[in-house]
């Protein structure tokens, strides 16, 4: 049976032009049947049916109450959650969301070139990329480190490689995709993910993948 997705592009703040071309990559992955919403009524309504919850560029508040609950109830209940690009930037007064996610945005430098270091290669969202990984994005800053969230049961896969840009201020380190547990739940995010062209760059589009899968739990 094909896993089912929730991919919610709900936007309160910026919007990235992107966010089309994103889920059309998503869709185009044919590893997932995709249901693609932005009305925040999705989330009240049950979910147990969805391998993952994908959040793909959304920003600033995006849930009612009745959804929070239900989307904390049901990640911490085994449900996955994929968060992506401007994700971070989303339901700042939430405090559970912070947790769930384990960083939010504080800024970004300009887009440009830079070089993303892949720190560990045995995830399905890492393993095809090269050490060292060429790529252009708006670099996110995060608020805190997310290793120091909850006791080292983050594990960061891919950081920045300050040195090849201008404007990072995390220093060396500098996290860019991660996966955690929550609950009996499975919760990844990249920050990667600004540009329209990134989901039409096959080595990002895998990682992507792979990343949605190992949250849906069918990459292992």
């Amino acid at each position: 049976m094909t896993a089912r997705l929730l991919v919610y592009t709900r936007t309160a703040d910026y919007r990235h032009d992107s966010i089309l071309d994103a889920v059309a990559a998503v869709r185009a992955l044919g590893e997932f049947a995709v249901d693609h919403t932005e009305d925040p009524a999705a989330l009240e309504a049950p979910l147990d049916g969805y391998a993952a919850v994908v959040f793909l560029s959304t920003s600033g508040q995006v849930l009612t109450p009745a959804g929070r609950e239900r989307l904390a109830r049901y990640v911490d209940s085994g449900g996955g959650f994929a968060g992506v690009h401007a994700a971070a930037c989303t339901e700042y007064d939430w405090p559970y969301y912070g947790e769930l996610l384990g960083a939010r945005f504080a800024r970004h430098p300009a887009l440009q070139p830079g070089r993303a270091l892949v720190e560990d290669h045995g995830h399905p969202a890492t393993r095809h990329l090269p050490a060292v990984w060429d790529f252009t994005d708006e670099w996110y800053d995060f608020r805190t480190d997310p290793r120091r969230q909850g006791r080292g049961r983050v594990r960061v896969l891919v950081t920045a490689d300050e040195s090849s840009y201008e404007g990072g201020g995390m220093g060396p380190g500098h996290p860019l995709a991660w996966c955690r547990g929550q609950g009996a739940g499975r919760v990844f995010y990249t920050a990667l993910g600004h540009a329209r062209e990134a989901y039409r760059d096959p080595a990002f589009v895998a990682h992507l993948g792979g990343g949605i899968g190992w949250a849906a739990g069918v990459a292992e």
